[in-house]
């Protein structure tokens, strides 16, 4: 069995290991650490891949930029 938890550091706490003691009870557990990249995450699929980097492209090239009026902002 697998079971993959994401959670914040700072959210560590008895429950969550509570939580998965009671989940593999007796049985023998490997537990990996990873810190999460959203950025990676987001350019997993290749067609938010392509358009998060042609939108850089666009913002380096001074394409295609929109700025909202800043008048409702103040």
């Amino acid at each position: 069995m697998q079971t993959v938890y994401h959670l914040n550091a700072d959210d560590l706490d008895l429950n969550i290991l509570n939580s998965i003691k009671a989940q593999f009870k007796n049985k023998e557990i490997e537990i990996h650490v990873l810190e999460r990249d959203e950025t990676e995450y987001l350019l997993g699929p290749s067609a938010n891949r392509e358009a998060l980097l042609r939108a850089v492209a666009d913002v380096e090239a001074g394409r295609n930029i929109v700025t909202p009026d800043q008048e409702q902002f103040r």
